[in-house]
């Protein structure tokens, strides 16, 4: 079978299971190791904690560090309220695309690196070739690091890390990072025509909003030293807020979800604690005799940025594969800050466009998958003996 015609049966096989991130992907990991069985190539399989989703770190080559490794997960986002013209989970192709869940991001990707490893092996590799299938990089980006974890004692240590979300096929090296937090807000609760004898917790949270917008404010005017994000600052979201009981009565409880887009190089919860030392003059005023009342900002996830690395190996070598001669910066965040974090050069570069990402009708372009198959195979001639 022509390679491509390979890459898009595996991927019709991918899309298929339903892997949206609140469920398992275990019958999709099933499937991938029978596949590597008959390939005769290594995997491990390595579970979360839960037993209910997996990653597969797959190898071709010499068993030892300092080899390439390219990442993808196999999560996908939910299609609920969204309007398919057909099932989902269904691969569909016409001339020029591929229509399906994940078909761009990215199990495109996955399929096109399992594709591949026929040719991986014939290659007689100097260096490994390794392939991460991972879970939840929708909610938490949290699923490679019980396999990051064993880098270096129980797996091979790579060198370099290709991230492949969609960037048709250009070499980014940098991207924001996301932190997500929740806000409780205990009030004190009492009917609203004494409202002077109550705390509304409602109304403190609206001030809290409004605190964070000010802050937004001014990371705005501060904006992007380096030219290359959009939008050009660190940013601040308030994405839900709920509470109160009626309209006269003073709420007790209110609480809101929001998160934080820093550009990379911004220290980590530098708007909580700015938040925080606002929510000490509100303890020292509005809650002062009131001792039940009070504010708790949990964090709920972290997910790092990606920072250039000018020169390093995994970007050295993503622009001479995609013939490339400068990097970008992607707005949205991914798994590679994670490897980055544990001290592996990485760079995100992956077939298709990412305003495909988390629609209806999403798509691949046949070409984009043709392009990702033709990188790989300059991997495998890069990596010869």
């Amino acid at each position: 079978m022509d390679r491509l015609e390979n890459a898009i049966e595996l991927l019709s096989r991918l899309v298929a299971f339903d892997t949206v991130s609140s469920k398992s992907n275990l019958p999709l990991i099933g499937f991938v190791e029978s596949y590597l069985r008959e390939q005769d190539v290594r995997f491990q399989r390595v579970p979360n904690a839960a037993g209910d989703k997996a990653a597969l770190f797959i190898t071709i080559g010499p068993d030892s560090d300092g080899g390439v490794l390219l990442s993808g997960h196999t999560d996908v986002v939910p299609v609920e309220g969204q309007e398919w013209s057909a099932d989902p989970f269904t691969l569909r192709r016409d001339d020029k695309r591929l229509y399906g869940r994940g078909a761009v991001d990215m199990k495109g990707f996955d399929a096109a690196c399992l594709a591949m490893i026929p040719e991986f092996k014939a290659a007689r590799l100097s260096r490994p070739i390794h392939i991460l299938l991972s879970y939840d990089e929708e909610t938490t980006c949290l699923g490679p690091l019980d396999v990051i974890a064993k880098f270096g004692a129980d797996l091979p240590r790579p060198s370099a890390v290709v991230v492949g979300e969609p960037t048709s096929m250009e070499i980014a090296d940098a991207h924001k990072s996301v932190t997500t937090y929740l806000t409780r807000v205990r009030g004190f609760e009492i009917h609203s025509a004494n409202l002077h004898r109550g705390v509304s917790a409602v109304h403190v949270a609206c001030k809290l909003v409004c605190e964070l917008d000010r802050i937004g404010e001014e990371l705005r005017a501060k904006g992007d030293p380096s030219g290359r994000f959009e939008p050009p600052f660190s940013s601040i979201h308030v994405g839900v807020i709920r509470g109160g009981t009626a309209r006269n009565i003073v709420a007790k409880d209110c609480e809101f979800l929001w998160e934080v887009r820093g550009l990379p190089g911004a220290p980590p919860n530098f708007v909580r604690d700015r938040l925080e030392a606002y929510c000490d003059e509100l303890r020292r005023s509005i809650f002062a005799g009131f001792p039940e009342a009070g504010i708790e900002t949990t964090t709920e996830n972290q997910v790092p940025g990606l920072a250039p690395e000018p020169g390093s190996d995994a970007e050295t070598l993503a622009l001479r594969l995609a013939k490339r001669n400068a990097t970008i910066a992607v707005p949205y965040a991914t798994e590679a800050g994670q490897f980055q974090r544990a001290g592996m050069a990485a760079v995100v570069c992956g077939p298709g466009r990412i305003d495909q990402a988390h629609q209806p009708d999403e798509y691949i372009d046949i070409s984009e998958l043709a392009a990702c198959l033709e990188f790989l195979r300059g991997l495998a001639r890069e990596l010869q003996s």
